[in-house]
């Protein structure tokens, strides 16, 4: 391991000193809430390479998770060419390196036999799933199966392998399910191909799996066998979690299902099957009324009404509205407004009536698209793959704000705190925001 002397008492000190408020937090994959919302109301507007930008920093390699944020340190998970996996530690207002974890190593298969195991999109490696931190501990999950548990003090407590406990990963395209922290727990999923059609191969399962958080003793797994056919089953995304009825739901999307599960025993609450569609990258996301999906493979763009979703079986008239035209493959959904916005992969914005799915407006932003957009301060950040972000008013009339450019590759969505807007590029770490 490469360690620097630095830890979490250090970074305490560095926000008394500055003087920085702690603003809202960016705990994990598409925030601490899980909606790609944040509650900054003063972001940046503009940048490029030579303005606005408070620090760059370089990465011991890289990846497709999200910088993740508590407090005064930026957390984020790199693979080297060398096929080690780091997990690093940030100063967030100074870019200052407080540590580097080496956590372990793995390979990255380019080419596999088809359906028997995974092998990786060239977009992606083993640091596409996002770390989640919850006060002093840190969750690591790598697309080897590695999923790793440490303190800001770089000492790690505990290490499971993932793959070795509960069968090779046999999605298609790489595993990508970022983990979340609930209720003393860290919760993975694993949404994949179960090879059922295959003559003579043994089912594999789908499950979600529970551990504790201080111990990594296993607290419950839950097997998730949809019946979604071959690369149908396959899914990159990562649960809702949502107080309701006086517990901690789960929410899944992928397998051709909708669903829930009790954070506390992995009891299924709740499911609406028969989405059928594809493989399903796109995440789900939920306001105080409804869930907000996309059936897989560019599949139509859904809202799920809550009222509706109780337990058992959800029936079809849950489903308010369904649109087919210009959904996305990859970026998820944010909701701001009581409007819908979405991305496709291939650069059409569009703007929906959350309540009723209606067009409002639907805009060419050019590029290709795979990081999620995010929200703040009434405005919608597009940012695609070429370092290119637009910045929307998150309006009923289409307002394109401005245009940002970095010099760098973007496949990771932003993470916004304090002020300022975290980007994670192939190259560099940047901090978007005015000098302090």
């Amino acid at each position: 391991m490469m360690n620097r002397p630095c830890g979490v008492a250090l970074l305490l000190v560095l926000a008394a000193m500055t003087g920085f408020a702690v603003g809202d937090d960016w705990r994990a994959w598409r925030g601490g809430r899980g909606d790609g919302v944040s509650l900054e109301t003063d972001v940046p507007l503009t940048w490029s390479d030579s303005e606005n930008i408070r620090w760059k920093a370089d990465l011991p390699g890289w990846g497709g998770s999200t910088p993740i944020i508590q407090d005064a340190g930026l957390i984020i998970t790199s693979q080297d060419a060398e096929g080690r996996l780091f997990l690093q530690l940030f100063d967030k207002n100074y870019g200052s390196p407080l540590r580097t974890l080496e956590v372990g190593t793995g390979e990255v298969p380019r080419e596999a036999p088809k359906r028997l195991k995974q092998k990786f999109h060239p977009l992606h490696n083993l640091a596409s799933p996002s770390p989640t931190v919850h006060h002093k501990w840190i969750a690591a999950h790598f697309g080897n199966g590695i999923l790793a548990v440490y303190d800001f003090e770089g000492n790690q407590l505990w290490q499971r392998d993932l793959q070795k406990e509960y069968g090779a990963y046999t999605i298609w395209w790489g595993h990508a399910n970022s983990p979340v922290i609930v209720d003393g727990k860290v919760i993975s999923v694993c949404m994949q191909d179960s090879l059922a059609d295959l003559e003579g191969q043994k089912p594999v399962e789908s499950y979600l799996v529970a551990h504790d958080l201080k111990t990594g003793d296993l607290v419950w797994k839950t097997k998730r066998m949809t019946g979604a056919p071959s690369e149908q089953a396959d899914a990159y995304t990562t649960p809702l979690v949502r107080q309701r009825n006086g517990r901690t739901e789960l929410i899944v999307m992928g397998g051709n299902q909708l669903d829930a599960y009790d954070a506390k025993t992995g009891e299924q609450i709740w499911y609406l099957p028969g989405l059928e569609g594809g493989r399903t990258v796109t995440g789900p996301t939920i306001d105080d009324q409804r869930i907000y999906c996309t059936r897989g493979m560019r599949g139509p763009a859904l809202a799920v009404d809550l009222s509706q979703v109780k337990t058992g079986r959800v029936p079809d008239s849950a489903i308010v509205w369904e649109e087919k035209q210009s959904t996305p493959d990859t970026p998820s959904p944010v909701v701001v407004n009581g409007l819908l916005f979405t991305v496709t992969d291939d650069g059409i914005a569009v703007c929906r009536d959350a309540e009723t799915g209606e067009l409002v407006w639907k805009e060419r932003l050019g590029g290709k698209f795979k990081a999620s957009p995010v929200a703040a301060a009434n405005r919608v950040y597009f940012l695609n793959t070429d370092g290119l972000c637009s910045v929307v008013a998150a309006d009923r009339e289409f307002q394109k704000l401005a245009e940002n450019k970095l010099d760098d590759e973007t496949i990771a969505s932003p993470a916004i705190s304090d002020g300022c807007i975290y980007i994670r590029g192939r190259k560099h770490l940047y901090c978007i925001g005015k000098a302090p």
